[in-house]
């Protein structure tokens, strides 16, 4: 008997809604699987997918042409919108020779700071006209919907032309005093980097570049930074100081300082943050902020990236954050577990003093 592959992906929607799950999997040989708070649980009620369930599965979650991108290079990103309107951020690849897809449920309204635990003075970065913003983390913790609160914050406050490059598009701007366009790597463009050259022509006010995958795209954004544009974007990195590194490092030694500069006078933060399971359920974002002033401007200059950390432990007053005292905070207003705070920590000999 043939399975209604579109029925059944429905039926499973709506249970990862139901559930509050954030990520939806199809392997070969396992049950579906949904992660709820941070867990990974198999659907034992739902069949042991063969390899045509996964295919199947696939044929009505990725366009067309995308699909036979996918069926040739063995690794492709989508996006998948149902009639509803929920959307998920998808990855389809091969382990062991065999279809897996990977999804990403992307909530359709996009929350504001209070409502993500964000700290408040995220708000003062979206009203900087121009200068590099980066949210980094892990993947699945939580940057793209940090970006696009503050996005909307700009949506909401201020008539500007706004350009989201992303891989594939994510969350769904409703135009409000902005005027909004996303551009999707592979369907609307060529590359991130292509994208963001075109954006010098398109008179274009803040920019969301939705990865920085190689050294053309960071010196063509830290650039579009430089000539009074304000631009957002990631990065897979832990904290700030390895963020800068990895930015610098990126680069051939004889460009490096050139880019040093650069970044010095066009950095504005660096935002660093971890989804943490909270004790009543659900997740919380614990973080740190390094705001660029004179003395992180210098640093970066002179190639004294190993300083930023103690930078950032003393400049609470300027409104930096450092990781281990934003875990703190959140273990003793009860939202996290001592023993969580100590498995997320980058420094547990740090957080050990505080507590």
């Amino acid at each position: 008997m043939s399975v209604d592959y579109k029925r059944e992906l429905g039926a499973l929607i709506e249970l990862v809604l139901a559930e509050a799950a954030s990520d939806l999997h199809f392997s070969v040989g396992a049950h579906p699987i949904i992660r709820v708070a941070g867990s990974l649980i198999p659907l034992l009620k739902k069949p042991i997918l063969a390899e045509e369930d996964v295919d199947g599965f696939a044929k009505v979650l990725i366009r067309k042409d995308i699909y036979e991108r996918y069926a040739t290079r063995r690794e492709v990103d989508f996006s998948f919108e149902n009639a509803d309107g929920v959307r998920f951020r998808g990855n389809g690849f091969y382990q062991r020779g065999r279809m897996a897809l990977a999804l990403r449920l992307i909530p359709n309204v996009i929350r504001t700071f209070k409502e993500l635990n964000l700290p408040p003075v995220l708000e003062s970065f979206t009203q900087r006209t121009q200068g590099f913003f980066l949210c980094v983390g892990p993947v699945g913790q939580g940057k793209s919907t940090t970006l696009a609160a503050m996005v909307n914050h700009i949506n909401q406050t201020r008539a500007e032309h706004i350009v989201t490059i992303e891989d594939p598009i994510e969350y769904i701007y409703t135009e409000d005093k902005a005027l909004i366009d996303q551009r999707e790597v592979g369907l609307d463009t060529e590359s991130f980097h292509a994208a963001l050259n075109a954006a010098f022509r398109q008179d274009v006010d803040v920019i969301l570049v939705g990865e920085m995958r190689n050294a053309e795209t960071i010196a063509t954004a830290v650039t579009a930074a430089e000539t009074g544009h304000l631009v957002y974007s990631t990065l897979h990195t832990n904290d700030a100081a390895q963020t800068i590194n990895r930015i610098i490092d990126s680069f051939p030694g004889d460009q490096q300082n050139q880019i040093r500069t650069q970044l010095a006078a066009s950095l504005i933060a660096v935002f660093s943050q971890r989804l943490i399971p909270h004790i009543s359920g659900g997740m919380v974002p614990a973080y740190e902020l390094l705001i660029n002033n004179s003395a992180v401007a210098n640093l970066v200059r002179e190639n004294r990236i190993h300083e930023i950390p103690s930078v950032i432990e003393t400049g609470l007053e300027q409104g930096m954050i450092d990781m281990n005292r934003s875990l703190l905070k959140l273990v003793q207003n009860g939202d996290i577990t001592v023993e969580n705070a100590f498995h997320y920590s980058i420094n547990p000999k740090g957080l050990e003093r505080l507590i």
